[in-house]
């Protein structure tokens, strides 16, 4: 396992202009107490010899060779960066491996969750696709980067996901009766029915609640690890995003603003091969996600999403890393969206069927994982048949309480804002309980006024 170096490896100094720090210069020092040595202004310019009697320049950041040969970098090294790799597709590890062993407890715990996340997934799924929920978003196929980065994570750690991390939750202890009442929005449901389903947050279990926009999460994470970095906590921030992220501004301005602060963040990227629709060829030309870490000084790294253990110790030394040198790191796991972007997408308008099922067999992280748990003895045919079966009662016993339950009241759509609502919000809601009065028709029976 490696990790590619950031531009600036070195430590360096606070530079203090005049006064204009104004009493925060203890602060400053140990937000910035890494900053380059060479920033000095008259010798910005100045071109000098090194010890070779190389003329170098130097310049804030450090110095910077003269070359008389017009010389452009390329846009791409001629090879790829490698993928971090434990376990190959029979579950078997690799004599070469250098990769920290789990406990039979841990390994045990990760295999339960994300087989749960998997039934959950096909159950809710089906749920939707019966009508009985609106909106529903699959992690089939990046079963390990959920639950096996989870695992590597201190509860401590605040996570500030996408739509695709419920793995997370299920790692943490949310529950099954969570779950689903998120998802039908009843009176159970944290969010009072106010989110899309899916779009589960839980202060309880560190997790901040799911936004739909694309790539919007990714700057919380690094002001919320800046924060803790402040507090000198023994935690860091981590959030997780697709390869579409990444073509957004937000993913770039939030890379540049953790590596000129130096906060502890980790920024998961599952690189699935699709934006929706749009193929990683038609997004970006560089060689995947892994080298925008270098190009703004994030140590970064490539591992196989797909494998479960790979992601595990992946996370655990960047974890490490991040908080104990106060850096960012980004980890771009390759794996692959088996199932629709969502409820609302059909995949085979652009994709192969065949792609897709090959991925689904060939590639499974789950299968994957119960080969190596089953080449040390500790799982049957007869457990995988029992625990797929109570997972599944239990999952459809919990969607029929959900369905059933009360929704919340009409007035919980106007709190929570304001200390004391506005003379407008309370006109919304006295127009909104006259129509429901007035059309009664066209709101469930069981909605309640009060």
């Amino acid at each position: 396992m490696r990790f590619l170096g950031s531009l600036r490896e070195t430590p360096f100094a606070v530079h203090k202009i005049g006064n204009r720090v104004l009493g925060f210069e203890n602060m400053l020092n140990h937000l910035s107490a890494h900053r380059f040595k060479s920033t000095k202004v008259e010798k910005q310019i100045d071109s000098v010899n090194d010890d070779r009697d190389n003329q170098v320049l130097n310049f804030p950041g450090g110095k910077v060779k003269f070359t008389p040969q017009l010389s452009f970098i390329p846009e791409r090294e001629e090879e790829r960066v490698p993928c971090f790799r434990v376990l190959d597709d029979n579950g078997q590890p690799s004599m070469y491996s250098n990769f920290t062993q789990v406990s039979k407890e841990i390994a045990m715990k990760m295999y339960n969750d994300m087989v749960t996340l998997q039934t959950m997934d096909t159950i809710f799924y089906e749920a939707q696709r019966q009508g009985r929920i609106s909106f529903y978003v699959t992690s089939l196929g990046e079963e390990a980067i959920n639950i096996a980065s989870a695992a590597a994570l201190s509860l401590d750690d605040l996570i500030v996901p996408q739509y695709r991390e419920a793995g997370v939750l299920v790692w943490r202890g949310f529950t099954l009766k969570e779950f689903a009442s998120q998802c039908f929005g009843n009176k159970y449901d944290y969010c009072k029915g106010r989110q899309m389903p899916v779009h589960y947050g839980s202060k309880r279990h560190n997790y901040f609640t799911v936004a739909s926009t694309i790539a919007s999460q990714i700057p919380h994470a690094v002001g919320a690890a800046y924060s803790m970095k402040m507090e000198k906590r023994d935690a860091c921030a981590v959030t997780y995003f697709g390869d579409g992220g990444t073509s957004e501004g937000d993913f770039h301005a939030a890379l540049n603003f953790a590596a000129v602060l130096e906060v502890p963040v980790i920024f998961i990227c599952r690189n699935n091969g699709w934006a929706i629709s749009t193929p990683i060829s038609d997004q970006f030309r560089s060689d995947g996600v892994v080298v925008k870490g270098r190009a703004y000084g994030v140590r970064s790294i490539r591992v196989d999403g797909n494998d479960a253990l790979a992601v595990y110790n992946t996370v655990r030394a960047a974890r490490k890393m991040a908080i104990q040198e106060r850096r960012p790191i980004l980890i771009e796991a390759l794996t692959y969206r088996v199932g629709h972007h969502t409820t609302s997408d059909d995949s085979t308008r652009y994709r192969p069927v065949e792609e897709m099922e090959w991925w689904r067999v060939a590639k499974d992280p789950v299968s994957r994982f119960r080969k190596w748990i089953e080449s040390n003895g500790w799982w049957s045919d007869e457990a995988e048949a029992e625990l797929r079966s109570s997972l599944r009662k239990q999952l459809l016993e919990e969607i029929q309480l959900a369905e059933r339950s009360e929704k919340p009241p009409v007035a919980d759509a106007f709190t929570d804002v304001y200390d004391v609502p506005p003379s407008n919000l309370e006109e919304q809601e006295r127009w909104l309980r006259k129509t429901i009065k007035t059309h009664p028709q066209d709101y469930p029976s069981d909605f309640p006024l009060l």
